[in-house]
């Protein structure tokens, strides 16, 4: 089992392991009185194998929770339900909530653990991609208001999270997709050969012929067959947030360079949310598109040199992934204003000088969309 520590001041405050087996997550909870599960409803069946396991190895379960993974469930209400949950069943503050699922579910529990009786411990077993590079990582929980993503939330670290690229195999290939916009993100970041590394690995699956978005079919073959390198680039994404969480746990600097393309995400999700529609792109889909109008913002404020945005919109592409605005950009004017980043008017951008080297650069929603304008 691979580790890497989260610290503070010297000190170990998290952990991120990687796995390879269920049985590998036992030694984790040792000294942990009573473990209560929260699981999305999507991956029941790795949830209970996982209590199997546990109770077979002394680990003492004390209830098992589902709760339906889905935006427009991701509430004060969901998050209320838990820690009723956890009463009902007498779990005091010496418990431990383990929470398995993608990163609705480790938002909403990691939320409720720190709230009910002021807070108990709790930690991650994410199952989607998104959720092993970046949702789980870093000890952000919290829940939706209206329309609007995370207003309600604290940043507190879980004991653990563990992550098992095995269960990776139960996703769709768009479901794992888009995990992957939120690691070539990562990369784009800290840089090195780890960006050039992920765009030819996922460009060889989306050269896969036969393998549907919303299809299982081939694509489970395709993982196992890369799983070694697949789980090298995960432990990889996972170090990288890890560091950067170490040095700025709260996000006064340096930990908003990983809110790279989510200004514009985030406004893309919201519209749609608010035209009372089915959000056509996923998370990890808006963020892309959210990356490659940060890339193009980066050439329009004179941050980056011509040539930037077109080739990161070609390697995002040839993963797979969209990067075109579903949206005209006056229509994300507002949400953007909105954005819970935003303080005294400004918004800190997060641009692109260059791969492995980004810069907070701030400014109004509508001096961003005027730039964008005059660029695409």
């Amino acid at each position: 089992m691979k580790k890497i520590e989260i610290k503070e001041g010297g000190r170990t405050i998290g952990m991120v392991c990687v796995g390879q087996a269920l049985s590998e997550v036992v030694p984790l909870l040792d000294g942990y009185p009573a473990v209560y599960v929260v699981h999305d409803m999507n991956v029941r069946d790795k949830a209970a194998d996982l209590v199997s396991v546990l109770s077979g190895s002394g680990v003492n379960v004390c209830g098992l929770m589902s709760v339906e993974a889905a935006e427009e469930n991701k509430n004060m209400d969901t998050a209320m339900r838990i820690c009723r949950w956890l009463m009902e069943s007498g779990a005091e503050r010496s418990a431990l909530l383990l929470a398995v699922g993608g990163g609705i579910t480790t938002d909403m529990a990691g939320f409720a653990a720190s709230v009910y009786k002021r807070g108990i411990r709790f930690a991650y077993i994410p199952t989607t991609l998104l959720a092993q590079v970046d949702a789980a990582i870093g000890g952000k929980t919290g829940v939706n208001l209206d329309s609007y993503k995370n207003m309600i939330g604290v940043i507190r670290q879980p004991q653990f999270t563990w992550l098992y690229p095995e269960v990776l195999t139960t996703l769709t290939r768009r479901d794992f997709l888009s995990g992957a916009a939120e690691m070539l993100k990562t990369f784009i970041i800290s840089g090195g050969d780890c960006y050039r590394e992920c765009v030819d690995f996922l460009g060889s699956l989306n050269l896969v012929p036969g393998i549907a978005a919303d299809s299982k079919d081939g694509f489970e073959s395709f993982l196992r067959l890369n799983q070694g390198r697949l789980s090298d680039l995960i432990c990889a994404a996972a170090a990288v947030k890890a560091a950067i969480v170490s040095e700025d746990q709260f996000e006064t600097g340096l930990r908003r360079r990983l809110n790279l393309g989510h200004t514009f995400a985030h406004a893309i999700e919201w519209y749609e949310r608010a035209g009372g529609t089915d959000c056509a792109l996923s998370h990890g889909e808006a963020v892309a598109v959210g990356t490659v109008l940060a890339a193009r913002l980066s050439e329009a404020s004179g941050v980056s040199g011509h040539g930037l945005a077109d080739r990161i919109a070609d390697n995002f592409a040839r993963c797979g992934l969209p990067t075109a605005c579903p949206f005209g950009l006056d229509d994300l004017e507002d949400a953007m204003n909105k954005d819970k980043k935003a303080e005294n008017g400004k918004i800190h951008f997060i641009l692109i000088r260059n791969i492995g080297e980004t810069i907070e650069y701030d400014m109004t929603a509508a001096e961003a969309v005027a730039l964008l304008k005059g660029a695409i």
